[in-house]
């Protein structure tokens, strides 16, 4: 009986998360476009001889931009929508014709998005606010037409730069929930029926493991109408930090909390051993994680008596404010109230956006079944005579001395076929 229901958890799990619409983790397969050709062009007219070069600027290229916002809550959208490419910038034209711009690609991402290197894991980006703008992936620039190269003792520049080229780049977005506390704790702690009692949120209650599968907000109300956010992510067990369970997968939710609210149940063996196990799997997941201000709640403590309450409080951490809570009865809960409150209030607990370190994605950090996302990029379209001026043939190999600051268009040696 023992092993069925160990199955029958385990389809259970996997079910909800395949019917989940909550995205937290996708990769995504981004190129920015390639700035146009200038022109080489020159000024004809019937009686104008000579009319000198007027080649136009090649368009640049488009950018690949993020964007907050804050009807988002999940990359879903972004889970089948995997390549981004920006448009192309368009070649010069004669008569000192800029050719026009790439379009660009805005991607709408939820607020608290972080960005990282697919390759590397190195950090990259975030976004933090609603209507923020973080430029991912910058378009090529468009090259200079010839008739920037004229001069006294140059008249006829048969030159021209060609565009920058385009920036490709696979990224894996992270989003990381922004509130104000963050619960943490072993499944079955009491995480999602204390939130249940103090929001109007409404998470999954059961009396299994890793009931809840995927981190929940709710808005706690105060005194005097005010409130503050909370958050409740999967349950943790030991070793969440080297990929076991399912808290590993979301720890990254609790980096964007200013407290945490460590709760551990009134009938467990140890309640201060738990604890330790808890702030060590945070430890090793993220360092920083160490400078947030802690609080300790004693759930289910609606069966103990005075007695047992102060025999355990004498064996709790000194440096962590406890508070025995019962979200069934209610006994204890304007306590945690007033204490996270006068925690999400202090000064020192408040969470600037530089101060954050994202640690880098490592083989324990990653999502197997996105890593593992095989990228089936289209091959470039084929070049068109459209794309090229009519008197400037762009198909050279790329020299990156058109860009080159020091660059002397006097000391210019043109090809052979010029």
């Amino acid at each position: 009986m023992a092993c069925a229901g160990v199955v029958a958890t385990k389809i259970h799990k996997e079910k909800t998360m395949a019917d989940s619409n909550f995205i937290d983790y996708v990769k995504i397969h981004c190129r920015s476009g390639k700035g146009g050709a200038g022109s080489r062009h020159f000024y004809r007219a019937k009686y104008v001889p000579k009319g000198g070069p007027d080649g136009g600027d090649g368009g640049r290229g488009g950018h690949i931009i993020l964007r907050g916002d804050a009807q988002m809550w999940t990359l879903l959208p972004l889970k089948y929508n995997r390549h981004m490419f920006a448009g192309n910038g368009q070649s010069g034209t004669g008569g000192r014709s800029t050719g026009k711009d790439g379009d660009d690609v805005i991607i709408n991402v939820p607020c608290g998005t972080v960005v990282f290197d697919a390759e590397t894991g190195e950090f990259l980006a975030e976004v933090n606010g609603p209507g923020e703008e973080v430029k991912l992936l910058r378009g090529g620039r468009g090259g200079l037409g010839n008739w920037h190269f004229k001069s006294p003792t140059n008249r006829t520049p048969r030159y021209a730069q060609p565009g920058e080229p385009a920036i490709e780049r696979t990224v894996i977005l992270e989003l990381k929930l922004l509130a104000d506390v963050g619960l943490v704790g072993f499944p079955n702690a009491g995480k999602s029926t204390l939130l249940s009692a103090i929001s109007a949120a409404r998470p999954k209650i059961a009396d299994y493991p890793f009931t809840t599968m995927e981190p929940q907000l709710g808005i706690v109300g105060y005194r005097d109408n005010l409130s503050f956010v909370m958050a409740d992510i999967p349950g943790i067990i030991e070793g969440a930090s080297e990929g076991k369970g399912l808290g590993l997968r979301f720890l990254r939710h609790i980096e964007r909390n200013a407290v945490l609210l460590f709760m551990v149940p009134a009938d467990a063996d140890d309640i201060t051993e738990q604890y330790h196990i808890l702030l060590r799997e945070l430890e090793r997941f993220n360092p920083q994680l160490m400078d947030k201000h802690r609080i300790l709640a004693v759930s289910k403590s609606d069966m103990l008596d005075d007695e047992l309450k102060d025999a355990i409080a004498e064996t709790l951490p000194e440096d962590v404010p406890h508070v025995f809570i019962s979200a069934v009865t209610g006994q204890g809960i304007d306590e945690l109230k007033d204490v996270l409150w006068a925690a999400v209030t202090d000064v020192n607990n408040q969470i600037a956006t530089p101060s954050i370190t994202h640690r880098p994605l490592d083989g324990h950090h990653r999502v197997r079944e996105e890593d593992e996302f095989i990228f089936d990029t289209p091959d470039m379209p084929a070049e068109t005579d459209e794309d090229f001026d009519e008197d400037f043939d762009d198909s050279g190999e790329w020299d990156d001395d058109f860009f080159d600051p020091g660059f002397d268009p006097e000391k210019f040696v043109p090809d052979a076929d010029d």
